[in-house]
């Protein structure tokens, strides 16, 4: 086995990497020999079409010791509140949404089990987000589980994940995020005991970097700090399970062997995860709060320019220096939604109520800003220089409109008075006309 923190960087995405666990297993000029050393199967895996532009192509070739077509039949899995776009259980509310965290559940729950979902938008098989918490205490004993609908970005917020794949193995713990290819299969263990965490299920094209336009050919997420695993296998018999979520529903088959054997692969569709402070973040150094979209760290892009199926945005520790600016966030309008959540500390708009593990739901041209309170502080503040510290949020932003499920719409943890917190905007017009 190769060690859990043994991991190569991207140095930019869609490179094709070659890693082998067994010295010789790894086929030198061809993909698919007569006969792969070892007696290993062949095996491509494409997470784009076969005639997508070179640049775009994504697909790896693994050798592994069965081929994944070695399961049962699938029968159907208990759904759980594991949902998928479009939500059409209740009427999608035009409403400010908040959230307290998910509390640890009582009975013993995997990563799987645990999956809760908030939102979702667009429809699976075309484009849209699924937004989906986690909240386990056990890890995943042998069973196994693939997303047949989109890539899964993994946001940790408490605890530590393992995730044993298909291409290797991945630990992240929070302030990390991975991601990991629709179609992968993988186990997720509990180091901490347990985690808690959020999830986007991209259903659109593959996450990439955002271009930097004038900001040039440096800033913001960089290649070299993305990491991929190298090849690590299981060759372990037994009985299994292999939990799959397919067209929305949830499946389940029986393996005789662990999916995770594959011993080398080759290719260019790979799970991988980044360390969030390594983020360069780009401000002002002269005047105004520039637009959230300079945080952002990955994107799955629509075919209409400048419009994301999804941005990954964060706002991390931070120099604020803007001259005769209100430094929070403006008040504002979107033709994009936002759903937020907080890895850690305070977030400058929201000083009270949105708590490390919540998470908030600002839909298409759902006016929202800073509350009442931080309204006050902030026009009133001396500005001199601050840094921000001990604070890590960050946005899942979509151009389609995020509907809540039934469960986040009647959940104990909503809070259900979340529109006060603009109750006490005076009428200062009134006052100094």
């Amino acid at each position: 086995m190769i060690r859990p923190d043994e991991l190569q960087y991207l140095n930019g995405f869609g490179n094709e990497f070659e890693t082998e666990a067994k010295e010789g297993a790894l086929p030198i000029g061809q993909f698919n020999p007569q006969k792969v050393a070892f007696g290993l199967y062949a095996e491509q895996f494409s997470t784009t079409a076969f005639t997508m532009a070179r640049d775009k192509n994504r697909r790896t070739w693994f050798y592994r010791i069965r081929p994944s077509a070695a399961q049962s039949d699938y029968r159907p899995f208990p759904q759980g509140l594991m949902r998928s776009g479009p939500i059409t259980e209740v009427p999608s509310p035009p409403n400010l949404l908040r959230w307290d965290p998910l509390p640890m559940p009582e009975e013993p729950t995997d990563f799987v089990s645990s999956l809760v979902t908030l939102a979702a938008n667009g429809s699976v098989g075309v484009q849209g987000v699924g937004v989906h918490v986690y909240a386990a205490n056990q890890s995943m004993q042998n069973r196994y589980f693939y997303n047949a609908d989109g890539e899964l970005l993994i946001v940790p917020q408490q605890g530590a994940l393992l995730l044993h794949t298909e291409s290797g193995i991945l630990h992240i713990a929070p302030g990390e995020i991975c991601v990991i290819p629709r179609g992968i299969k993988f186990r997720v263990d509990l180091p901490d005991g347990t985690a808690r965490g959020y999830i986007a299920e991209n259903y659109g094209a593959p996450m990439i970097l955002p271009e930097r336009g004038p900001v040039g050919s440096n800033g913001f997420a960089n290649e070299r700090d993305f990491q991929a695993p190298v090849a690590a296998y299981e060759d372990i018999d037994g009985d299994f399970e292999l939990v799959c979520k397919f067209n929305g529903g949830m499946f389940v088959c029986d393996l005789d062997h662990s999916p995770l054997d594959v011993v080398a692969w080759v290719g260019t569709s790979y799970p991988y995860k980044y360390d969030l402070s390594r983020f360069n973040t780009m401000n002002t150094v002269s005047f105004d709060h520039p637009d959230p979209s300079i945080f952002t760290v990955l994107t799955s892009q629509t075919d209409t320019e400048g419009t994301a199926n999804l941005d990954f945005v964060i706002f991390p520790p931070r120099w604020m220096v803007a001259e005769n600016t209100f430094r929070p966030p403006w008040y504002h309008r979107n033709l994009m939604s936002e759903f937020m959540g907080l890895i850690e500390g305070v977030y400058d708009a929201k000083e009270h109520g949105f708590m490390p593990g919540g998470a908030s739901l600002h839909n298409c041209m759902t006016p929202h800003g800073p509350e009442a309170v931080v309204f006050e502080q902030a026009s009133n503040a001396d500005l001199k220089p601050q840094r921000y510290e001990d604070t890590m949020a960050f946005m899942f932003e979509s151009r389609f409109i995020f509907e809540p499920t039934e469960f986040a719409l009647q959940s104990t943890t909503r809070q259900r008075e979340y529109h006060a917190c603009y109750s006490n905007l005076k009428n200062y017009f009134r006052e100094q006309k």
